[in-house]
């Protein structure tokens, strides 16, 4: 929010600390909002008048005493032209100084006697030639001139004597000809239909309906509903979801696995059919949707006077973004985020911090399939309505540093409250919550997503897990990690009870697909995407072996340089995995065997695959496995799996495997 904001060619410096200050406001408990430090940074509501806690305000409005406040911006520069944007009502202002390098206070602006309300709420200043060179200045306000809050949003200050603009921070390459389109009367009611869920393959939309003869017990409770695609490409009449999730109290859906098999929803379900403050989540199975289990998030409150609170899985499984009011809250409410936990448990919420949070209200959070890009809700930064979508991207791993968000522009939002953006993996469509336009209450609206405001491209890589031995599938955990550091990127739980294991995976990398099973060696595939720039579709069986004696198992990521026993980066993690697995059975003794392809001369090739499974067991032995538990065989290329006819039946052939020989 600090430093300066080019402008038309013209550099503009707005305020970037606070030197002083008469006295400031107070809003809801424990937050920032009127405080001094909102003055600092550019615009939050732009020319807007209305009450704005994203802004300073004194203590006590229409007091008959003077209130002021001192600010320094960070160069010193001649001062041609300043700004005030006061929000609330403006005209109180009644001096404006600056102060110079010596201290002293020069007046470049002085109101007249007459009140000045319903004044411009931009109030501009020219200072008398010679500009002052300073980077202080002083503001001062008589709270009784204008009757109510009396409230300074920014001050930018500028070497130019070209008028001080802002606008909204809309991409610049949004269409002109968006249409948002209105899902029609088999999804939306005179009733409300708010915060759609669209499953990633996109098949399947639900959302929270309220005001509705057909919601379960009072009407004007809320329900889960869902709809299905047709094969003409329209939605199917809504359905509502039925016990258990939908109970006599509110319920709603709030975000949904990338398997599409599990819901979570707001609220912790008890038995007796009540709820209370939560989070929850129910699984697909083939009796249908189970009982809601509570997430447990550490110390998670909300403050906010009316308990309202949303919340947005991410793909990756392991990150839950939640909207809500906490002690350390700018406003209304802030987005956290919390981490999944070894114990199954999420972290206790930290603050996605200020580049996303201001003192006024943000929510309706959703992350898109890359894991990257997020949208939401605000209404403390320039907007169109009562509360705008906008989009951010994450700039690391630690879910507090994010790009600054763009106000996806006036053809998506409306002078109305918008939010619930939601995309699937294929990144084509967006479904989101908005009043115009409506059949009632709030409908759900779908937009063809232009570019700018896309999220990265992903694979939907999907298949079932197999028993090598018995060839059927088999429950397992599947996980995914970026190669070659094998930093952990996603996990999903696969139950042959409910069908394929499905994960979503960002192009443009390269990932091993693990699978693991306890009593099983955990088998690995490489997910090549590095070459992708569109959405993909993967089906990839993963086969994991019974932990038993006379059982072979090929090393498919243990890998070495061309023609050389030297590990290449990214072998050590299914490396370690045998030498856990020799570690968990002291008993056991395997053999190391490697294979070439029958490229080159088999003398050489029999050397190489010596030296390479020769490698392997320094490897293992100097992880603390016994040297007597490891033996090893050296096929060069006498003992192929594939033919040797291409590059890629080759490399099936240079690999490294082991058989248990004993338990």
């Amino acid at each position: 929010m600090l430093g300066s904001l080019s402008v038309s060619a013209q550099t503009v410096q707005w305020a970037s600390s606070v030197v002083g200050f008469s006295s400031e406001g107070k809003g809801e408990a424990y937050t920032q909002q009127y405080r001094a430090n909102q003055i600092l940074g550019k615009p939050n509501r732009l020319p807007q008048v209305g009450d704005n806690p994203c802004a300073w305000s004194p203590l006590y409005p229409d007091s008959p005493n003077d209130e002021w406040i001192t600010v320094r911006f960070t160069e010193a520069i001649p001062i041609r032209q300043i700004a005030v944007f006061q929000s609330g009502n403006p005209g109180a202002v009644t001096q404006v100084l600056i102060i110079d390098g010596m201290g002293r206070e020069i007046a470049v602006y002085k109101a007249g006697s007459t009140t000045e309300a319903g004044s411009s709420p931009v109030l501009r200043i020219s200072p008398p030639e010679p500009a002052q060179t300073a980077n202080i200045l002083k503001l001062v306000i008589s709270p009784n001139r204008v009757k109510g809050p009396n409230q300074i949003d920014a001050i930018g200050i500028s070497s130019d004597t070209q008028p001080i603009t802002v606008s909204i921070n809309v991409s610049k390459d949004a269409p002109k000809d968006l249409v948002k389109e209105n899902l029609g009367p088999q999804i939306n009611s005179k009733g409300q239909e708010v915060a759609p869920v669209i499953s990633p393959d996109g098949k399947t939309l639900y959302f929270t309906r309220g005001l509705h003869d057909r919601n379960t017990g009072d009407p004007r409770s809320q329900d889960v509903w869902y709809s299905t695609l047709q094969a003409n490409g329209d939605w199917g009449s809504a359905i509502n979801i039925g016990p258990p999730i939908n109970t006599t109290a509110d319920n709603a859906v709030s975000g949904m696995s990338p398997d599409g098999r599990t819901l979570y929803l707001i609220n912790v379900y008890k038995p007796d059919g009540s709820v209370t403050y939560g989070l929850s989540k129910s699984t697909l199975g083939k009796n249908g949707w189970s009982f809601p289990v509570e997430c447990v998030i550490s110390n998670n409150h909300n403050l906010h006077k009316n308990a309202y609170t949303e919340y947005a899985i991410v793909p990756d499984g392991k990150t839950l973004v939640l909207s809500v009011q906490r002690r350390n809250s700018q406003g209304n409410k802030d987005l956290y985020v919390s981490f999944l936990q070894p114990n199954q448990t999420w972290s206790e919420p930290v603050s996605m911090g200020l580049t996303l949070n201001t003192a006024d209200y943000e929510g309706a959070p959703f992350v898109a399939s890359d894991s990257r890009t997020l949208y939401f809700t605000s209404a403390g930064r320039p907007e169109y309505g009562n509360g705008d979508i906008f989009v951010s991207r994450r700039l690391d791993d630690s879910w507090t540093k994010w790009s600054e968000p763009e106000n996806l522009g006036p053809d998506i939002n409306t002078p109305e409250w918008d939010g619930y953006f939601t995309i699937p993996a294929t990144g084509d469509y967006a479904y989101l919550s908005s009043i115009q336009n409506s059949l009632g209450g709030e409908d759900i609206f779908r937009l063809k997503l232009y570019p700018a405001i896309k999220p990265d491209p992903v694979a939907i890589v999907s298949g079932k897990v197999i028993d090598g031995v018995t060839k059927k599938p088999v429950s397992a955990d599947v996980f995914s990690t970026l190669s070659p550091d094998n930093k952990e990127h996603s996990q999903v739980r696969y139950d042959p009870e409910t069908g394929d294991y499905k994960i979503i995976l960002p192009t443009s990398n390269n990932y091993n697909l693990t699978a693991k099973r306890p009593g099983y060696f955990p088998t690995t595939e490489l997910i090549d995407l590095t070459k992708d720039k569109r959405f993909k579709e993967i089906h990839k069986n993963l086969v994991v072996n019974p932990i038993k004696a006379g059982q072979r198992v090929v090393l498919r990521d243990v890998l070495f340089e061309q023609s050389k026993a030297i590990l290449l980066s990214g072998s050590n993690a299914e490396l370690d995995r045998l030498v856990q697995m020799l570690k968990d059975y002291p008993e056991m003794e395997i053999q190391v065997d490697g294979h070439t392809d029958n490229q080159g001369i088999w003398d050489l090739n029999m050397k190489l695959s010596q030296d390479r499974v020769r490698v392997v067991k320094e490897y293992l032995m100097e992880r603390g496995i016994a040297d007597i538990r490891i033996q090893t065989k050296a096929w060069g290329p006498s003992k192929p799996i594939a033919s040797n006819e291409t590059e890629e039946k080759r490399r099936l052939n240079r690999r490294v495997e082991f058989t248990i020989l004993k338990m």
